[in-house]
């Protein structure tokens, strides 16, 4: 790879624009670049957002042409202020809503003194439109308008966000709720958007930093002394201290389930609101209520559960699914889910816990106005298994190895043996007494998406891999900046299979492309836009290549950012 070319790569992880190929160039749409003004339309001398009162109502836009004004203003979350990036000035942006088949003209008017990008997350849209910057487009310059125009064609639950740096970290988020041509899928009497994200009034850039020095700076469970103590009181002193002796010799952290904590970065939000503001939602008792959940956060798996109320989950990532009646699902960032709820209380509470379990957001869901029901306590964590470090046991025992023969420094294991079974709800979810989804219940019914599960004329593995110690994720031990593209063919029907080498959850996006899951026997089982990958798990998922230039990257913005991208080149 020449110089110019790595210079690009490296532009594109700090949201830079990136100069694009003559080639590619000649399809993209022509920018108006203009110095807007600070109209009132634009909202951008608007009040400071207070996610802390539940004062500021998310704003609804509906038709098929839309302005969106991106701008920095300031929030307080959490009785702190900090400056935000946000559209048509609201934490989370304007909810979109389409309609399946119109052609859609979205005008993003960059109001700021830095490059934006706004990305369509799920939806299949001409590459030129995906708003990826250094991929599909050189981004939208400071001071400057670029139009948006595509057919929508599919309907369901998605959002929007920006692709530039830590934009998406600062607010810049949307929902995208399509209506079907014909008739829901399951009747309801009512749905809302539910958006799960997290705030930190911190720079983000400054976390990654502080990430590279030493990654585990906000583990919140380190296994301390207070720890040691719980252990022998619940055991012996004999166990406890072979259970630390073991994973010291292994150099791992067997309470390593997220970078960041609730307990001294995140605030937790739905719809723009913490859990003190307590955002409600009046709705009718007895009714079938849709709940349209959406994982925006930059960095946060949330675990999420009605207390008292049974959902079933009927689609995920806008793709109806054969009924699936539970009480907890665990959403990874940017995975989508629609539950069906019929309320029975005065109120019920939307619980929503990281999956490292130091934070929580709350919510309402009521019958009538100001009900409330009490707040649960958060589950208990478990420790990792060796299942989770080294997959799936053998004759032999375990088989992992450390990976230096394999990747170099850049990553620090190698799973031998990956465990491949999707039955697994995951760590810290395994132990409760609740019916909890996991992917293995999860089955498209749309016949249509059936008669395209046509045989892969070949295989693509990639790893997943990381050296959390130095913070630095990648495929196969290739951060983005040094990687080349994966090539695949227009029409050409490719089954990716995905080995996890480390020991934390992977939420994978393919731009541009449907990602049809295969069951551990290879029958397709679901179709999804971003599939988590497990510690130690191996899945696969057939794609049909779709024209054109695409990302392709893990949707933990830190992990992103840190290395764990590529292209797909489909020319």
């Amino acid at each position: 790879m020449n110089k110019q070319n790595i210079l690009n790569r490296r532009r594109f992880l700090t949201g830079s624009s990136t100069l694009l190929g003559a080639s590619m160039l000649s399809t993209l749409p022509t920018m108006a670049s203009s110095a807007l003004g600070h109209s009132s339309r634009s909202g951008s001398q608007g009040a400071t957002i207070n996610s802390d009162q539940n004062t500021h109502k998310v704003p609804v836009l509906t038709g098929k042409e839309f302005d969106l004004y991106v701008s920095k203003q300031s929030a307080i979350v959490n009785g702190k202020k900090s400056m935000a990036t946000l559209i048509n000035n609201s934490l989370p942006a304007p909810t979109l809503k389409m309609r399946e088949g119109d052609t859609v003209v979205i005008r993003v008017h960059n109001q700021m003194d830095e490059s934006t990008s706004i990305h369509w997350h799920g939806l299949l849209v001409p590459f030129e439109m995906d708003g990826v910057p250094g991929i599909s487009f050189d981004g939208i310059p400071a001071n400057s308008t670029f139009t948006y125009k595509f057919k929508l064609k599919q309907s369901g639950t998605y959002w929007y966000h920006s692709h530039s740096g830590f934009q998406e970290q600062t607010g810049m988020l949307g929902a995208i709720v399509i209506e079907p041509k014909g008739r829901e899928g399951h009747p309801i009497d009512e749905d809302h958007v539910i958006v799960l994200s997290d705030w930190t009034s911190r720079n983000p850039h400054n976390l990654l930093k502080l990430l590279k020095q030493r990654a585990d700076f906000d583990n919140y469970h380190l296994p301390d002394f207070k720890k040691l103590l719980s252990d022998i009181a619940e055991t012996d002193m004999k166990t406890a201290f072979d259970k630390r002796k073991m994973w010291n010799q292994m150099r791992m952290m067997p309470t390593d389930f997220t970078d960041l904590s609730g307990e001294n970065t995140f605030t937790y939000l739905i719809n723009g609101k913490t859990t003190a503001a307590n955002w409600a939602q009046i709705v009718k008792a007895g009714q079938r209520v849709k709940l349209r959940f959406i994982n925006a956060s930059a960095q946060t798996i949330f675990d999420v559960r009605i207390p008292g109320l049974k959902m079933t989950v009927v689609a995920t990532d806008g793709i109806d699914v054969a009924p699936v009646a539970i009480d907890d699902f665990r959403i990874g960032v940017a995975e989508t889910y629609d539950v069906i709820v019929t309320p029975t209380k005065d109120g019920h509470t939307i619980f929503a816990q990281n999956i490292d379990r130091s934070g929580y957001v709350a919510a309402t869901l009521a019958t009538k106005e100001g009900a409330c029901a009490a707040t649960p306590t958060m589950d208990k964590i478990e420790w990792l298994t060796m299942a989770d470090m080294m997959g799936a046991m053998g004759a032999d025992g375990y088989k992992a190895k450390h990976a230096k023969t394999e990747y170099d420094f850049k990553s620090d294991m190698r799973v031998d043996s990956p465990r491949m079974n999707l039955d697994d709800p995951g760590i810290n979810l395994r132990k409760i007494n609740r019916e909890v989804l996991n992917y293995s219940q999860l089955r498209s019914v749309d016949e249509a998406i059936f008669a395209e599960q046509r045989k892969p004329t070949r295989e693509i593995e990639l790893h997943l891999t990381g050296n959390m110690e130095r913070y630095i994720w990648a495929f196969d031990g290739v951060k983005f900046s040094d990687a080349t593209p994966v090539n695949i063919k227009p029409g050409e029907r490719v089954r990716i299979t995905l080995v996890n080498d480390t020991m934390m959850n992977h939420p994978m996006h393919l731009h541009g492309m449907w990602s049809d899951l295969r069951m551990p026997n290879g029958e397709f089982q679901v179709r999804k836009h971003t599939i988590m990958v497990q510690p130690a798990q191996k899945i696969s998922f057939d794609v049909t290549g779709e024209a054109g230039r695409w990302a392709w990257h893990c949707h933990l913005l830190y992990h992103m950012e840190a290395g764990m991208f590529r292209e797909v080149a489909v020319i």
